[in-house]
């Protein structure tokens, strides 16, 4: 079996998967394993362009020569070296919404239930309610295991 005949289609599978689930991703879209499926094709088609590439070098490297090809790829690699500069403007952290999520995701339930502006007893009946059980002095890791869908559950039902 020769390499081009399964490298090719394989580099235009993953490429595809790359393009759907990245486009969900960035309109905030993420059900199901759009993720997951979208972070493996990535490393798919990480392997499948090496293979491409390593199989077309002499055609590739006649880019090389080409003015506006190199002003491209240029263009491409200062966006790169770019995008790893951090721009949380001092405080590091990244994203408010991110870290109060996350600090929410570890906290234990009667910190989680103030917040949401219910008293402690209301709370838990809610999330009972729902079919969650939770007692006081119970963390939200320990509440949720790790079950990030039931940690959502959880705060809707609380806020």
């Amino acid at each position: 079996m020769k390499l081009r005949s399964w490298v090719t289609p394989l580099t235009i599978g993953s490429f595809v998967i790359m393009a759907v689930s990245g486009t969900l991703m960035f309109f905030r879209l993420k059900f199901g394993l759009i993720q997951e499926v979208h972070e493996w094709a990535g490393w798919v088609l990480l392997a499948a362009v090496i293979v491409h590439l390593v199989m077309n070098w002499r055609a590739f490297g006649t880019y090389f020569k080409q003015p506006l090809a190199r002003a491209i790829m240029g263009a491409c690699a200062v966006v790169l070296a770019l995008s790893f500069i951090p721009i949380s403007g001092g405080g590091g952290g990244g994203n408010p919404a991110h870290m109060v999520m996350r600090g929410i995701g570890q906290a234990n339930i009667e910190t989680v239930i103030a917040v949401s502006g219910l008293s402690l007893e209301d709370g838990l009946q809610r999330l009972k309610g729902v079919g969650i059980t939770a007692e006081e002095g119970m963390t939200m890791p320990a509440l949720t295991q790790g079950d990030q869908e039931l940690q959502r559950r959880v705060i809707q039902t609380l806020f």
